[in-house]
């Protein structure tokens, strides 16, 4: 069965870790004090690590998605297909 992230990914955080991290990302970025360097590397790490969690989430949604298809086609086929 495939996973939701691409090969490429592998390395790639966890859902949870993913969403601490970008958690810890927004709240540097709103305390300030950092130079505008250290500003565009956060927000860039920010991008990257909302990108992951936006996969993790998506690929969640196709297999709730795929499960209650599923689940309505067994309930269809258990009813003979009428209502």
């Amino acid at each position: 069965m495939a996973t939701t992230m691409d090969a490429d990914a592998a390395d790639a955080p966890g859902y949870e870790q993913a969403r601490d991290e970008l958690i810890d990302v927004v709240r540097r970025l709103e305390a300030g004090g950092t130079t505008l360097e250290e500003s565009l590397a956060l927000w860039e790490r920010g991008e990257d690590l909302a990108k992951v969690c936006r996969r993790w989430l998506d690929g969640a949604r196709a297999r709730l998605d795929a499960a209650l298809a599923e689940e309505e086609g067994a309930e269809d086929r258990d009813s003979g297909g009428s209502q």
